[in-house]
């Protein structure tokens, strides 16, 4: 009897911490409808991620909290909330949980380094001098855990006036391909800070190798698409000639076939531009231009690039050869003619080529030709 009785006693015990930890689990509102929040961003091939509970001026909606917020609900500096072991907790960035910032690669931080993972987001806020941005090694719940000792970085912010923002929110500004300016916007501030991926290059690099000995590296173009990003960029020469010459002979003895075409000479001769080596890219451009089939915008654009490059005199060796032959051609070839003609001053020459032009615009090149006609125009006046 008494073993029965102890058991029932134990059974009842298990069944209630079952019980409250499934009620612990449900999913319930977030406590004072703080919502929760996430946001990302890339930066070239880097995520940043940000998750967050976003609390409102208006809460409940009758109390308006404008002009309370800073100083008032998020208190200046370190204080003792009387809850977890700190007895100096700055504010949790947010509502609710710790605010969480998670970056896939190290990253740069207004300028000073942050290795990847994901960091507890704080912020200092002061009444005097400037705010601080805090990222913890410790994601705990709120701030009620934070200890200095696990500060990964910390850095100074300068606080923002800013539209009237009703829920707090961050978000992504300045969006360049290495960098990028994250904020928190509440009430009437904005506090921003500068993530930048100074090696962004180098990222992509190193996933194009890996890629590249996968399945993407069964296609041609994939190998041609990685040395021009290395031309483009002027970084990796070597090793993106090497991707070029993939690109036209055959990326895999006997299991796929290059293609030699006026693209692929064209990446190839932009990869030996890069390196210096003019005269190989003008040999191997030369190729290119006699492969059957190329046709005459491809030729127009390999022209212009010259143009670009003040290389006038070749490029009006590129427009001419295009003209002899395309001569059906009324369109490209008079074009690349009139901004030849144009670039090296020869204004004859150039306004019957651009009258030309405008008398052979293709249908779906319309929208072009008031640039035409602006370019023709200032020719006459400077006649």
């Amino acid at each position: 009897m008494k073993n029965a009785l102890a058991t029932g006693v134990l059974l009842l015990m298990c069944l209630g911490t079952a019980s409250a930890q499934e009620t612990s689990e449900l999913s319930t509102p977030p406590n004072g409808d703080n919502e929760r929040a996430e946001v990302s961003q890339w930066v070239g091939p880097v995520r940043i991620s940000i998750e967050y509970h976003s609390p409102r001026v208006h809460n409940p909606p009758e109390n308006d909290r404008t002009g309370h917020i800073w100083g008032e609900l998020v208190h200046y500096g370190f204080v003792d909330e009387g809850f977890g072991p700190t007895k100096g907790a700055p504010w949790r960035a947010g509502a609710n949980e710790s605010t969480s910032i998670t970056f896939s690669n190290d990253v740069k931080i207004d300028g000073k380094d942050l290795k990847a993972g994901t960091y507890a987001l704080f912020l200092d806020v002061e009444k005097d001098g400037p705010w601080f941005w805090v990222f913890s090694n410790h994601l705990g719940w709120g701030s009620f855990q934070y200890d200095p000792k696990d500060d990964a970085l910390r850095v100074p912010a300068t606080p923002q006036d800013s539209a009237s923002t009703e829920f707090l929110t961050y978000g992504f500004d300045d969006r360049r391909p290495g960098s990028a300016v994250a904020y928190l916007q509440w009430e009437k501030k904005r506090i921003p800070f500068k993530i930048e991926v100074p090696n962004v290059n180098e990222l992509y690099l190193a996933r194009m190798r890996q890629e590249l000995q996968a399945w993407p590296g069964f296609n041609y173009q994939n190998w041609q698409n990685a040395a021009q990003f290395c031309a483009d960029n002027k970084i990796n020469l070597e090793e993106g000639l090497v991707w070029a010459d993939k690109a036209i002979n055959g990326p895999f003895r006997g299991a796929t076939i290059g293609h030699e075409d006026f693209s692929t000479l064209s990446t190839k001769a932009a990869v030996l531009s890069a390196m210096g080596r003019e005269s190989d890219s003008d040999a191997v451009m030369e190729k290119a231009l006699h492969v059957p089939g190329t046709d005459a915008y491809s030729i127009y654009a390999y022209g212009m690039g010259l143009l670009r490059q003040d290389r006038k005199s070749k490029a009006m060796e590129i427009f001419t050869f295009n003209q002899q032959h395309h001569p059906d051609d009324k369109s490209w070839t008079a074009l690349g003619m009139a901004r030849g003609y144009t670039a090296v001053g020869d204004k004859k020459n150039a306004i019957a080529n651009w009258n030309i032009v405008l008398q052979n615009i293709p249908s779906n090149l319309g929208n072009r030709t008031p640039a035409y006609e602006a370019a023709l125009k200032k020719l006459k006046e400077s006649s």
